[in-house]
């Protein structure tokens, strides 16, 4: 019971003071601060905090042991999904909250919030898991790992999932009723001549095929998405992965006496601030709505009100998303993860990596699952 009420007490706790810091009557943290905040999390101490942790625990034989972290995280996409699906044909929600429905009971938060509980559980000396330093690093190693698997699943399957149809939003409105800019006023046209001045040859030959492999290139990038899925964080796993991996590189950035430890050092300073950033943050959000607000705008895809969105929503269905993702879904991730340990999936005698594959199952929904619509729905 003390391990389970305590990280928890001191997660709410660091919220709150965040949520003090935002209110009205202190107003140290308004919005411009905490959007700052946001950032600085997103772009510099969770990739430190990555880069540092996951660097020092990875080995090549812990990669291959490791294999069924990313296999859990698509089998909790899912399974969530599919609790989802269920809920959502029983609930039968308004348009256009079907998929949104699926979505939010189906994605759950894999990196910020484990970390967060990791970090807290893992300050007790009398902890379940040994070490406190051990149990930090192991924690945010396996979190870390599971996390680009969790970013490929946000941008491809839950991009294509909310996104509105093509010609409409999901208000029913079409594109051509969206504001679009207006040519100025009395503005000059502008003169294209109608043959360049290019010399004839192979100079403009080589030069139009150089700029359609560019092309293609670039259309490669935007259909797979890439610029999405390689956010900061990601990059880092994969730069800890690469050279965690190779001794050589290991030993000449990451261990202790390596010579270019002050950096692996300088990270992991920077990424002890991570936790209380982001709860400060978090609990900054809550003030005035906001989190309702971000959810609803990247749904319909322009801005609204504070509640606004909840009306058309509806209890029934904001109860139905909290008890299928909260109560429904852990119990399937229980049985995912009882089953690859009765099969020999799961390395034997560590706890700590069996704990952070049942977390996956166990989160609440991952806030990314509601803002990632947002590059859509603000792009057409």
């Amino acid at each position: 019971m003390k391990f389970a009420v305590l990280p928890i007490a001191k997660v709410f706790t660091m919220c709150f003071m965040g949520f003090l810091m935002a209110s009205k009557h202190v107003n140290i943290l308004p919005a411009n601060g905490r959007k700052l905040l946001n950032g600085l999390v997103f772009s510099l101490l969770l990739p430190c905090l990555i880069f540092s942790q996951l660097g020092r625990a990875i080995t090549l034989q812990k990669l291959v042991e490791w294999w069924f972290i990313p296999v859990n995280v698509i089998l909790g996409t899912i399974s969530g999904s599919l609790v989802g699906l269920i809920v959502a044909s029983i609930v039968r929600p308004p348009y256009p909250y079907f998929k949104f429905t699926i979505i939010h009971i189906g994605i759950g938060n894999i990196g910020n919030i484990p970390l967060v509980l990791i970090a807290a559980l893992c300050r007790d000396i009398s902890n379940p898991f040994g070490d406190s330093s051990k149990c930090r690093q192991d924690g945010n190693a396996y979190i870390s790992f599971g996390q680009w698997v969790g970013a490929i699943v946000l941008y491809t399957y839950v991009f294509q999932m909310l996104a509105p149809p093509p010609g409409e939003t999901f208000d029913g409105a079409e594109e051509e009723n969206l504001p679009t800019k207006n040519p100025v006023n009395n503005a000059t046209p502008e003169q294209v001549p109608l043959l360049t001045s290019e010399e004839p040859g192979t100079t403009r030959l080589e030069s139009s095929k150089q700029g359609k492999l560019i092309n293609q290139l670039w259309y490669l990038v935007e259909k797979l998405k890439l610029k999405q899925i390689f956010q900061p964080p990601i990059i880092a796993s994969i730069l800890a992965i690469s050279i965690g991996t190779v001794p050589f590189l290991k030993h000449f950035i990451l261990t202790d006496d390596a010579p270019l430890f002050f950096f692996t050092d300088s990270c992991l300073i920077l990424g002890e601030a991570m936790i209380p950033c982001i709860l400060l943050a978090l609990g900054g959000n809550l003030v005035d709505g906001q989190l309702e607000v971000r959810y609803i705008a990247s749904v319909s895809g322009r801005a609204v009100g504070p509640g606004a969105g909840s009306k058309k929503l509806g209890f029934r269905t904001t109860a139905a998303i909290i008890f299928g993702r909260l109560v429904l879904v852990p119990p399937a991730g229980l049985g995912i993860v009882t089953l690859a340990d009765k099969l020999g999936f799961l390395p034997k005698g560590d706890k700590m990596f069996k704990f952070v594959l049942l977390l996956q199952h166990s989160m609440p929904t991952s806030v990314l699952s509601g803002i990632t619509p947002c590059h859509k729905a603000f792009t057409i």
